[in-house]
């Protein structure tokens, strides 16, 4: 299977080691000099080119699927559109009308389009209720992957990610030093953000639908930070509550938004198709971040 990763940043690199690893062939796309040079370094081949080009992108060679994993780069809602919107439709246009178009595209996306349900769980059938300006954005994006041209002869899925973590993002300071803010966290390793793609692709799952990409467990933001503290052996760190947050007066209404926001996000339908995780809760995935938080600071 030949698989183009198009925006192949932080789980894409993984997800073209995991296929590669297996025997596919994984061609990133990057429009830096710098992704460029880590897509080499992952150990696949790198096409230099801006998603949002067309003739750019008639760089890459015809692939069996396509996967969409961008980011605007926590950039604001223009940029978001652009990347989103615009690029994934010009990629669905360069791919489409080729004589060999893929079979499969996969976007990636995000819970943040479940917006707030007040605690209460959320899975595919939720209707979305995106909150804020770049939501909506991921919400028009999942549209657009869903609804494809007919003629281009190919199905699309969404793969909607929880909250990423990883080599590089397990922001251990956030929650050991605090304060946290109430609510729930919706978390997924990036290895299993990852796998669940792979997974899909290899096993020609999900054709049209949406899938949620999230471990086992949503967990309580309170109880996470005390688990990670006894785990790394420091206090528990101050706690904050929604109201106490709300009542600062530099909140942005985008933050705001995000303070208020609480679900937890079911993967029964992951589970159901057969994707068996390598992280199914935090504490397996947090594990090599706090033993090298110990080492660290026995070491000093």
């Amino acid at each position: 299977m030949d698989v183009a990763i198009l925006g192949c940043g932080h789980v894409g690199l993984e997800l073209g080691r995991q296929l590669t690893d297996r025997g596919h062939d994984a061609i990133g796309v990057r429009r830096s000099d710098e992704g460029i040079e880590a897509i080499t370094e992952a150990g696949f081949e790198a096409v230099q080119a801006d998603l949002t080009d067309r003739e750019a992108l008639e760089a890459v060679p015809d692939v069996d699927a396509i996967v969409f994993a961008a980011s605007s780069g926590g950039r604001g809602a223009d940029t978001a559109r652009e990347v989103y919107v615009g690029g994934l439709r010009t990629a669905i246009e360069a791919f489409g009308e080729r004589d060999a178009s893929p079979e499969r595209l996969v976007y990636t996306s995000s819970t943040g389009v479940l917006g707030d349900h007040d605690g209460d769980w959320v899975d595919e059938e939720t209707p979305l209720e995106p909150t804020t300006e770049k939501t909506e954005v991921l919400a028009e994006a999942e549209r657009v992957a869903r609804e494809l041209p007919p003629e281009y002869g190919f199905d699309g899925t969404v793969a909607r990610y929880a909250g990423l973590y990883g080599p590089g993002r397990y922001r251990l300071e956030r929650y050991l030093e605090g304060p946290v803010t109430e609510g729930y966290l919706n978390m997924v390793h990036r290895d299993d953000a990852a796998g669940a793609v792979r997974y899909l692709l290899e096993e020609d799952l999900a054709r049209g639908e949406v899938v949620q990409v999230v471990d086992d467990e949503p967990v309580d933001k309170w109880t996470f930070a005390d688990w990670l503290a006894a785990a790394c052996d420091v206090a528990q760190p101050p706690k904050r509550t929604k109201a106490d947050r709300l009542e600062e007066t530099d909140l942005s209404e985008a933050a705001r938004r995000r303070i208020l926001t609480s679900k937890r996000c079911s993967n029964e339908k992951l589970r159901e198709l057969g994707y068996a995780f390598a992280y199914p809760t935090y504490r397996e995935g947090y594990r090599d971040a706090i033993d090298g938080y110990l080492k660290e600071t026995h070491d000093n």
